[in-house]
């Protein structure tokens, strides 16, 4: 697939005013410069921001009407349950938000719906069950903010209702004691993008403020919640940097026997942003995703040791059945694109019959990510059927459901990723009406952009200044690891790994410089290039550090042969 180079050419001034004024190297100052941090402040606070950068709680929509009624039901010793969401995000903000209220001496439970039968947040059966059981006070953490009949539902039934969410509300707001979501139109809160836990951790912030605690009550929660902050693919950039960039520390040195031992089991040896996102939370999603999900957050609660262990083995063994799901749907569904020919279409709406429900999203990105193109999977139970599906960027797929709103049961989500359900009998129509959505919008003039920070050439990198690109770690959304771009080198060695799904190639640079390079899931290429060839290449750097040696690595993204 070809993809679009887009290379920055930075300013060469404000590069060189940085090496000098902040004893940097040239490829650290050249990817700060592309990022906009260029100044004293931004700078200290990119690579080094500390617990006093965090912003003021009370700025955030109706948090201290949030602070006062939690402050109430601790005057009281009121019955709180928290009402969570089955995924990493949820199901850390439920572990800090029950650990923080429980010190202060409240009487708190916990209820996340189960992803197969209930599906994604409040639903009125759980809301009257609730109420029934004569809870007070009902807190709801990454969820809530379009629940607005379940809400009055609540209300109608003498539950008082705290919602704190991340999402985009509607045109009305839930009825509720408090409802506290930077996305709402009348926020002044400085940063937007927290993830639903973020939000819990500004709340037990604010709750500390107000009852003079010290900062250790809620900083010591840093941990989970950069875990799932990672997690949820928010911007890592602003407050959630901070989060991210102080609660991996914290996670390094944890007291959570729970985060200890699934760290133990992801085989990582390194803490950070990837072991996260590609150790941990899949994990942990895995027990969401197969109707287990309160194991997961029993594994974060508990502090047995034994317990824990045999949970954490639990989701292990989940994480692999997911997989083997995973595997078998996703080969399903390429044979269905390959016999009806559905990758003719501008999006791929790919149905079928006995489809796990909480893993078809994860195959849509993977079908995604292979085509490039809009994907929606659907699973049929006789007439009716439930989906999942992701876009493009450039391709608002939300927008889109919208305007086909009239063959959909309902649907829910953003630009990038949805969830839907429909009759059997809307799917042909459905089809036909996208297809001409994605025809109308010109979907197939969209191209994969690569942004690369710099062009360099091989004798401009050593193990150090390799190393020195750790320090913009933790990277992800909006901080993505830097890419580079290698011009004219010339292939030494190229062969396949893993019956032909990687690569693995070595380059020189005017017969002086060799270099490894590795590309995953890009085993394709042996059959487009070969020993001798000149190539340019698309790359990130990295140590690679095997049999107790130490080479620097490209892991490659792109290539294409030199002009």
């Amino acid at each position: 697939m070809n993809k679009k180079w887009e290379i920055n050419k930075p300013d060469e001034i404000k590069v060189k005013e940085l090496q000098t004024k902040y004893n940097i190297n040239k490829l650290l100052a050249i990817i700060l410069v592309n990022r906009g941090i260029t100044t004293g402040e931004q700078i200290k606070l990119f690579l080094n921001p500390t617990r006093k950068d965090f912003y003021n709680p009370k700025l955030m929509p109706d948090m201290e009407k949030a602070v006062k009624r939690i402050e109430k039901a601790i005057k009281n010793k009121e019955k709180v349950m928290i009402y969570g969401d089955y995924d990493v995000d949820g199901i850390t903000s439920v572990t800090v938000l029950k650990s923080f209220l429980k010190e202060r001496g409240l009487q708190v439970d916990e209820y996340i719906p189960n992803r197969l039968d209930e599906g994604y947040g409040l639903n009125k059966p759980a809301v009257e069950k609730i109420a029934m059981q004569k809870y007070d006070l009902m807190i709801t953490v990454d969820c809530g903010i379009s629940a607005i009949e379940e809400v009055k539902y609540a209300n109608s039934l003498g539950l008082e209702v705290i919602i704190t969410d991340h999402h985009e509300p509607g045109e009305i707001l839930p009825e509720a004691i408090a409802v506290v979501d930077t996305k709402r139109k009348d926020n002044i809160y400085p940063f937007r993008n927290l993830a639903g836990v973020g939000v819990v951790f500004k709340l037990i912030q604010a709750i500390s403020q107000s009852l003079n605690l010290e900062e250790k009550e809620y900083l010591k929660y840093l941990d989970i919640v950069s875990v799932g902050t990672i997690s949820d693919i928010v911007p890592l950039v602003d407050e959630n940097r901070v989060i991210v960039k102080l609660g991996l520390k914290l996670v390094e040195q944890t007291r959570n026997l729970g985060l200890k031992k699934i760290l133990e089991i992801s085989g990582y040896k390194k803490v950070d942003s990837t072991t996260i996102s590609f150790g941990i939370a899949p994990r942990i999603n895995a027990c969401g995703r197969m109707g287990h999900q309160e194991e997961a957050l029993e594994l974060f609660l508990s502090n047995d040791e034994e317990k824990v262990n045999k949970l954490a083995e639990n989701l292990n063994e989940y994480n692999k059945q997911r997989q083997e799901k995973e595997k078998q749907i996703y080969n399903e569904a390429l044979e269905k694109i390959q016999k009806d020919s559905l990758d003719k279409n501008n999006i791929m709406v790919i149905d079928g019959e006995n489809w796990h429900h909480g893993v078809i999203g994860i195959v849509a990105s993977k079908i995604t990510e292979i085509y490039f193109k809009p994907s929606i999977l659907l699973c049929f139970d006789k007439k009716e059927g439930k989906g999942s599906g992701r876009s493009i960027p450039g391709f608002d797929l939300h927008e889109a459901l919208t305007r086909c709103n009239n063959y959909l049961e309902k649907f829910g989500g953003h630009s990038m990723a949805i969830g839907l359900s429909i009759a059997k009998d809307n799917l042909e129509p459905l089809r036909n009406e996208l297809n001409k959505i994605a025809e109308e919008k010109e979907i197939d003039k969209i191209v994969p952009i690569l942004k690369i920070d710099s062009q360099i050439d091989l004798e401009d990198i050593n193990k150090e200044v390799v190393e020195s690109l750790n320090k913009l770690e933790p990277f992800g959304e909006e901080n993505k690891m830097p890419l580079f771009v290698f011009k004219r080198l010339k292939i030494e060695s190229i062969r396949a790994l893993s019956e032909g799904k990687h690569i693995k190639l070595t380059f020189k640079q005017a017969n002086r410089n060799i270099i490894n390079a590795m590309g995953f899931n890009l085993g394709y290429f042996t059959n487009d290039f070969k020993i001798g060839d000149k190539v340019d290449i698309v790359g990130t750097l990295e140590v690679n550090k095997f049999n107790g040696e130490e080479n620097i690595q490209i892991l490659l993204k792109d290539m294409m042969k030199s002009i």
